[in-house]
């Protein structure tokens, strides 16, 4: 027989701690509190997303006629560059390190990361690489292509291209000190109730990044002081000239740059599965399904580089190899995605923002994902590569994926960081217009790409030029989306409606503490009355009138 016991009150409010008011110059010193750190990265990563975005704007604006009217080839090569390096390793990584760093030690009851210290150089590693890289634009900025293959990257902009290297790696060095701090915090740190697989889903999914982080960096940046050493010193690693080999560095690269689209995209993959059961009430569709693909995903990320290499010369055998773990790691990401359809069948959804932006990545990212199955096929990749169906591609699974993710995360837990609720009208006319611009803008470039239209070019054949506006048109729709959602944080911030500790009744370990929390979280330990996604379940389940005494008394002396 099993009985029923509610939580005694006084348990219910065991994580219950006063505030301590953070003052705003913290925001801006070497603090190693984990949430300052958090918001930090957040709002450094929306810094860099403005410019990005600028960038991407100047370059829609060029393509929307075939002539080069706005910007020079040269000029174009360099925006180019710049937007897609400060898109990735400026925006989306860092905004996935954002939320790892608020949410982590609140999630598994700890008071917060392991390495403090570490933490806070991490964060100020990042900015000065990005101010570094921004520098670039004085003495000639990178114009290489984000890629920054050789030989090109070695007869262009030589300074810039320097400039380039140096911040990469210092932007890598930091994303390895947080990944590293990611691991110990949710391996070591746990709370002693919280097995592994009481864990939330968010833990998980950083888990495996942090893995992807930890092995797939260290060889990008073994690479990139190759060459720079070409660059500087004359030596000849990957410089045909001198008997070097270019394609060394292209297996190099992808060896980090293909893990890093699971290093992007896993982080938000973890966001989903906390909104979705959350805003659906239901519990989560096979857990441990989930849990354990994102384990899967970060082994499979790391033999799937080559793919990007079938037009290189790449042998035929290994081609084959690399086309059938392409596609197999499909299978991994799908049983996330019937996962998530299936937790969200038939639960009692509420539309809010949050959700809607959960919902809109299912659909976003599985468009990407099909292209993703399709470009893994040799004889269909050959014919496209280097068109603007790889660009569709991968911003369907970035901007529709991690992008959608992440402003999912921002409107589920702004109340958790702020104390305030955002306003839902701003945020579900945020989510519209992103929705619309996201499809108007990278939904044509299929058809481009399939047209023949090679990306990374200024100047095009007028028979593209319809196309090409329609997509301008859905760049500057997206560049309008941002409005309201920057209107929505401000006017939150300072006139949000009091959140209170736990506004969407959540189960999972941060929302039992303060909005905002205080600086060390929890007053006490934080107990675990339930799985972190059993919606519907409201009392506490034992299995015999013994256990349910012994479990008052145990209850008794903790809270006394």
């Amino acid at each position: 027989m099993t009985t029923q016991v509610e939580k005694p009150e006084s348990v219910k409010d065991a994580g219950h701690v006063e505030e301590h008011e953070r003052r705003w110059q913290d925001y801006f010193t070497f603090n190693t509190d984990h949430k300052v750190i958090g918001i930090q990265y957040l709002v450094t990563s929306f810094v860099f997303y403005f410019i990005g975005g600028a960038l991407a704007g100047l370059i829609r604006t060029e393509l929307a006629t075939p002539d080069p009217d706005l910007l020079s080839p040269l000029t174009y090569n360099r925006v180019f560059t710049m937007h897609g390096t400060i898109m990735l390793f400026l925006w989306i990584i860092p905004a996935g390190a954002a939320f790892a760093n608020y949410l982590i030690p609140l999630m598994i009851g700890a008071k917060d990361m392991a390495f403090p210290k570490l933490n806070a150089v991490a964060f100020w590693m990042n900015a000065v690489g990005g101010l570094l890289l921004m520098s670039s634009f004085f003495v000639g900025a990178p114009e290489a292509g984000w890629t920054s293959y050789p030989p090109l990257s070695l007869i262009s902009s030589q300074v810039g291209e320097e400039i380039w290297i140096l911040s990469i790696l210092v932007i890598g060095t930091s994303s390895v000190l947080g990944a590293l701090n990611f691991f110990t915090t949710i391996v070591k740190m746990r709370t002693p109730s919280m097995t592994i697989h009481d864990m939330p889903l968010f833990c998980w999914a950083m888990l495996g990044t942090s893995i992807l982080v930890l092995i797939g960096t260290p060889v990008l940046a073994a690479a990139l002081i190759f060459l720079s050493f070409d660059l500087i010193a004359g030596t000849n690693f990957f410089n045909p000239a001198g008997g070097g080999d270019p394609i060394v560095y292209q297996h190099m690269f992808w060896f980090y740059s293909h893990p890093a689209v699971y290093i992007m995209v896993l982080p938000f993959f973890g966001v989903i599965s906390e909104i979705l059961p959350v805003h659906a009430r239901k519990p989560v569709f096979g857990y441990r399904a989930i849990a354990y693909s994102s384990m899967l995903i970060c082994f499979l990320g790391l033999i799937v580089w080559a793919h990007h290499m079938f037009t290189s010369g790449t042998p035929g055998w290994l081609r084959m190899f690399f086309m059938a773990a392409t596609m197999l790691i499909a299978v991994p990401t799908g049983i996330k995605v019937f996962s998530w359809v299936a937790t969200i069948w038939g639960g009692k959804i509420n539309l809010n923002s949050a959700m809607l932006f959960g919902m809109g990545f299912i659909s976003a990212f599985l468009i990407g994902g099909l292209s993703g199955v399709m470009l893994a096929s040799v004889p269909f990749d050959v014919h496209v590569h280097d068109t603007y169906f790889i660009v569709a591609h991968f911003h369907y699974v970035l901007f529709g994926g991690s992008v959608l993710g992440l402003f999912g995360a921002v409107y589920h837990w702004f109340p958790k960081m702020t104390g305030r609720m955002v306003n839902e009208t701003l945020g579900r006319i945020h989510f519209v217009l992103t929705f619309i611009g996201l499809n108007m803008t990278f939904l044509p470039m299929h058809e481009l790409g399939l047209l023949g239209m090679n990306r990374r070019v200024a100047m095009y054949d007028p028979q593209f030029q319809s196309l090409n506006m329609i997509c301008t048109i859905g760049s500057y729709l997206l560049a309008v989306s941002t409005i309201p959602f920057v209107i929505n944080i401000i006017w939150s911030l300072n006139r949000g409606p009091i959140a209170g500790r736990n506004p969407w009744r959540a189960l999972t370990l941060e929302w039992q503490t303060t909005s905002p929390p205080a600086i060390e979280n929890f007053d006490e330990e934080p107990i675990l009355w339930s799985g972190p996604y059993e919606y519907g379940i409201d009392s506490y389940s034992v299995d015999t009138d013994k256990q349910v005494e012994e479990l008052l008394v145990e209850v008794k002396g903790d809270v006394g």
